[in-house]
């Protein structure tokens, strides 16, 4: 084995010394060199002063700190203006150069005072902001300003009858014909719109103060009277006719006491349509309290409650018509008032 194999390795860490040497005597060569190769050098004789301006506040800044002090609104006039906000100005379309000031400027959508909107945080700057609804209770801001109540919160807002919308009727017609009586005594038919009847047989003739008809649909609904003979113009002869005439007197719990008037007998054919009775329903919806578009159906002379699903029955359907409904509700000083509401609308009550 020659002398190179066996000392390879010092022959390596030697080379690599000398190498190492070089590189830093190069770089040693080319430092001393800068100023030449840059053409750069220190000019003046540079600051003595090493203070940092404004560092004598420091100490008081921390002490003021720990000082215990009182924050307080600054004013504006009489009014208080938050510490770290100015006072909320807006510009309107037509002059943008002049700024409002919401408190002493004019009301941007009369009749709401632009205080109103301050106290509620409510922002006004929306062109349709009083139709806006923030509590989604069915009320706007314009219908919570007018009933004074708050709109920021579901549970405060004006009276539901405002929202109360008449959607149609539902009513079903009949009529009660009675046939030839004797000694007082008279036998009874029942038709309605549904296809539904009842009758009273000849055999069994209903006495004054007597109660019919003894099954259902009607059972027992209506209660006979009496009669009396009347003079009445047959127009189709052009003569005075005498006609007995049949009273009878509605028993079912909201129409109790209404007297109905027919001759006998009523034969079943076009003259019947004179004498038709309508047992009448109001379908109703309470547009307000998510609810809209919920139908539900109260009586003629009957209560309910608003909303629906509630306990008390405050509220009545008086009348209804297909036009229109009448309905008595609860005024906030104890008493009652009625309203009428037309087909397809909710009732018109003035503001207070």
């Amino acid at each position: 084995m020659s002398w190179f194999e066996k000392n390879y390795e010092k022959v390596v860490l030697g080379g690599a010394v000398v190498a190492a040497l070089g590189l830093a005597y190069f770089g040693w060569s080319k430092y001393q060199m800068v100023e030449e190769d840059f053409k750069i050098g220190l000019r003046g004789k540079g600051a003595d002063n090493t203070d940092v301006p404004g560092a004598e506040l420091i100490p008081k800044t921390g002490q003021s700190l720990k000082a215990d002090r009182k924050w307080s609104k600054a004013l504006d006039g009489d009014r208080p203006v938050d510490l770290f906000t100015g006072i909320p100005l807006f510009i309107k379309r037509d002059n943008p150069e002049e700024p409002l000031d919401l408190l002493k400027g004019e009301m941007v959508h009369p009749p709401i005072p632009n205080q109103w909107w301050l106290e509620h945080q409510i922002d006004l700057g929306f062109a349709d902001s009083p139709q806006r609804d923030p509590d989604d209770d069915g009320f706007t801001n314009l219908e919570e300003f007018k009933g004074k109540t708050d709109p920021n919160n579901a549970k405060s807002h004006p009276e539901l009858i405002r929202k109360l919308k008449y959607v149609k009727d539902e009513s079903l017609v009949w009529v009660v014909r009675p046939g030839y009586g004797s000694n007082g005594q008279f036998p009874f038919n029942y038709e309605d719109g549904e296809g539904k009847r009842n009758r009273v047989s000849a055999a069994n003739m209903i006495e004054p103060g007597g109660l019919f008809f003894p099954e259902a649909p009607q059972k027992n609904r209506f209660k006979l009277l009496g009669h009396e003979v009347r003079k009445v113009m047959n127009e189709r002869m052009n003569i005075e006719q005498d006609v007995t005439i049949v009273r009878i007197e509605d028993q079912k719990p909201n129409k109790k006491g209404t007297i109905y008037e027919f001759p006998s007998p009523l034969p079943d054919d076009a003259r019947k349509n004179q004498f038709l009775q309508y047992d009448r329903t109001a379908v109703l919806s309470l547009e307000a309290l998510g609810m809209e578009g919920d139908e539900f159906k109260v009586e003629e002379n009957t209560t309910f409650a608003l909303p629906p699903d509630s306990a008390e029955k405050k509220y009545r359907v008086k009348t209804v018509t297909p036009d229109s409904i009448t309905v008595e509700y609860p005024t906030a000083d104890g008493g009652t008032k009625e309203v009428e509401i037309n087909k397809g609308s909710l009732p018109e009550i003035p503001w207070e």
